[in-house]
């Protein structure tokens, strides 16, 4: 695995695992939808403390989302995402930090890193060429994330034979997708894609073998914070997850994750730290401060 992650401009060292704040720019996702709204619009003011806040929490990335991928939400139209998504990335780029956008989208896409974006987050795994050709024109990082299904209908009995070795063989065919585009490796990101058609059995079959991707030679980021997954195990409501979701990302980590994504960013930062400290010895800090 390449040793930095080259994001246009910037570089995220990937000596340490990082984590990534959630900059929801949607009214409905399944966490925290609408809270960067005033009346009924996003407000950037509001998604700018938000990640300023995140990254004084220890943060070293931003994902921003103008469209919800929870289980069973319907697409929104190119327009309102760009409407959603524009503005923050804006507000957002002018913060000394790595600015990433998760569309499958290829205008919103292309509109985004014109105004600042550094990398693109593709819940559809980059099946897009025309957003592939947008990634390697614009040096740009990219993450990939596999997905069975839309989100719409993704939980209606998701079935595999062997989650693991399926999840894998996916994210290596998109990975070389990535490359046949002109995206050089060193810019690619991975994510099995917990929570997005799969049931519990699979995500945990995923979390516990992740070192099974980990060896495919780019970083593995992980979208655990707060899922359907911890709910079940621990029988949290979505607000009251975050110790759960702490505690999965220092799993994904001890297994090889470079990046977690996170809503409750202080919590995760404090874990990994902790892990640093068991495993590495107190001299040395596992969450960069960005």
């Amino acid at each position: 695995m390449a040793s930095v992650l080259r994001c246009r401009h910037r570089r995220l060292d990937l000596d340490r695992p990082h984590v990534m704040g959630v900059v929801n720019a949607t009214p409905d996702s399944f966490s925290d939808g609408g809270r960067l709204f005033t009346n009924g619009r996003i407000d950037p003011r509001l998604a700018a403390a938000l990640g300023e806040a995140m990254l004084a929490a220890g943060a070293s990335l931003l994902d921003v989302g103008g469209e919800s991928t929870r289980p069973g939400a319907a697409p929104v139209g190119e327009a309102e995402e760009l409407d959603r998504v524009i503005p923050v990335v804006e507000r957002l780029a002018s913060l000394d930090t790595i600015v990433s956008v998760d569309t499958s989208r290829a205008a919103v896409a292309m509109e985004a890193l014109a105004r600042g974006a550094t990398m693109i987050n593709d819940v559809r795994g980059g099946r897009d060429r025309e957003l592939l050709d947008a990634v390697a024109r614009s040096r740009a990082a990219i993450c990939i994330m596999h997905m069975r299904g839309e989100p719409e209908t993704m939980q209606d009995d998701p079935h595999y034979d062997d989650v693991v070795r399926e999840v894998r063989d996916f994210l290596v065919e998109r990975a070389a997708a990535c490359r046949r585009a002109g995206i050089d490796g060193d810019r690619i990101v991975l994510d099995p894609g917990f929570g997005f058609g799969k049931r519990l059995e699979h995500n945990v079959a995923l979390l516990t073998n992740l070192d099974a991707l980990t060896g495919l030679g780019f970083p593995i980021l992980v979208g655990l914070s707060r899922k359907g997954m911890i709910g079940a195990l621990t029988e949290r409501p979505v607000g009251a997850r975050a110790t759960g979701s702490a505690a999965a990302a220092m799993l994904a980590v001890q297994r090889g994750a470079a990046i977690v994504r996170a809503h409750d960013v202080a919590e995760t930062v404090d874990a990994l730290r902790m892990l640093d400290a068991v495993e590495n010895g107190v001299s040395r800090r596992a969450v960069s401060d960005g």
